[in-house]
């Protein structure tokens, strides 16, 4: 009971720390600013929302607490040499790091960066500086890097298991400039999980004994210390479905995870690996990163209209369609009997029948079904569909990743495009893809 009761304190303890650090609360703000800024970029394209912004940022914070669970209790197999000068010396690398790119508040960019910069330092043992840039370099030499490399291994692990858990359904649906000028719709995919974590870390003097060893650390006790951080994904599609883009993304994490994970038992037994693994961290992830853009380029865009009917960029969640079955994807045939090539078309085919509709959709396969549904009054006038884009008028955004600043500022990015030749598009198609 008392080494219960110890770990019980000790638990409350780190759990307090957690509390009274601001890294947390920071990354919970930004995550929540990038879902106001989905909402407003929503609004823009469509004059309608898909996604509100406070659930998703409820379910971000405590999926985030869950995967912070998972990875805390790994963790107590580990243990990790982590002082309060290594939790800011990796922030602190992340914050300048996030200047560049919103991406890289991925902690395998500032891990491997440290992991780097820590190999140099080595190098240069000699070099003692004074003042504040001695203090950041003593933090910087007291890095326990294979344990931190390691635990960037385990937290993408479970930002892939995140992945497979959300199946792209906080993915944005937008307006890109395709090839050769033209409009074509896509999806972005940007998902952050803010993550708590609770790290056993070994001590010189007192703390609590295990009954079981751990791969790092030699001293028989240890405390629980909170290290609060970030993990995330970010990605966009034109031709492939969210679902599918979050499935092979997922894949491609966990073996990126599981070669870092390799890689960082391995430095353990021959330290030379170790700047090996800290290289791995962030040029493999980038690698990944410019794999996905690669794939991405040898695609045909999937959401762009066909010969025949209207494409399906998304559709209003609670809405007629999303009632009736119809998904991204697909395309409208039919309605009430009568062909559709324009949104015109869908608005006159609707009117036929004030109280009834019969549509024939064909999904990606080419492949017709049938459905059919009552209106009502209130129901959305072009029943909550969001239809790719007709031609090169309108809003568009650039395909590049938004900055910092923009998602503080809440700046969408999103610009009015002018029409540059009036004979692009297919004959019939209506020219305004905001029509909603």
């Amino acid at each position: 009971m008392d080494w219960a009761a110890q770990w019980g304190w000790n638990v409350l303890n780190a759990c307090l720390q957690l509390l009274t650090q601001p890294f947390y609360y920071i990354s919970i703000i930004v995550v929540a600013l990038g879902y106001r800024r989905q909402m407003l970029l929503e609004r823009k394209l469509f004059h309608t929302r898909l996604h509100s912004w406070w659930p998703q940022t409820w379910r971000t914070i405590w999926s985030g607490l869950a995967a912070g669970l998972l990875v805390s209790l790994i963790g107590l197999f580990i243990g990790a040499h982590l002082t309060a000068g290594a939790v800011i010396s990796l922030w602190v690398c992340t914050g300048l790091l996030m200047l560049l790119r919103v991406r890289y508040l991925c902690f395998a960019y500032a891990a491997g960066l440290l992991g780097v910069v820590q190999f140099i330092l080595g190098l240069a043992d000699n070099w003692r500086p004074e003042g504040w840039l001695g203090n950041v370099t003593t933090a910087i030499r007291g890095l326990d890097m294979p344990a931190l490399l390691l635990l960037v291994a385990v937290l993408h692990i479970a930002e892939a298991l995140l992945l497979l858990w959300k199946r792209g359904t906080s993915a944005t649906p937008m307006y890109f400039e395709g090839k050769r000028g033209r409009l074509v719709g896509g999806y972005r995919m940007e998902e952050y999980w803010p993550v708590p974590l609770l790290l056993l870390v070994p001590v010189q003097e007192g703390g609590l004994a295990l009954p079981w060893p751990t791969l790092f650390g030699d001293q028989t006790g240890y405390m629980l210390a909170a290290l609060p951080i970030i993990i995330g994904f970010s990605g966009l599609t034109t031709g492939r479905l969210p679902i599918h883009k979050a499935a092979s993304s997922a894949r491609r994490l966990l073996l990126y995870s599981l070669g870092l994970l390799v890689l960082s038992l391995l430095a353990v037994w021959w330290s030379p690996l170790m700047l090996v693994a800290a290289l791995f961290s962030f040029l493999a992830h980038e690698a990944l990163v410019w794999f996905d853009s690669f794939e991405e380029s040898q695609l045909s865009p999937l959401y762009v209209h066909p010969e025949e009917g209207l494409r399906v960029l998304a559709v209003l969640p609670g809405s007629p369609a999303d009632e009736l079955g119809i998904i991204a994807g697909e395309a409208v045939y039919r309605v009430n009997g009568m062909p559709i090539r324009s949104r015109e078309d869908l608005h006159q085919s609707l009117r036929m029948n004030a109280a009834f509709c019969k549509l024939e959709i064909r999904n990606l396969r080419g492949e017709s079904k049938f459905l059919q549904r009552g209106l009502y009054e209130g129901d959305h006038h072009q029943l909550g569909l969001v239809l790719a884009p007709d031609a090169d008028e309108g809003w568009s955004v650039p395909a590049r990743q938004a900055s910092i600043y923009q998602v503080i500022a809440m700046r969408t990015g999103a610009r009015r495009r002018k029409a540059r030749d009036s004979g692009q598009g297919l004959p019939g198609r209506a020219q305004n893809p905001v029509d909603m």
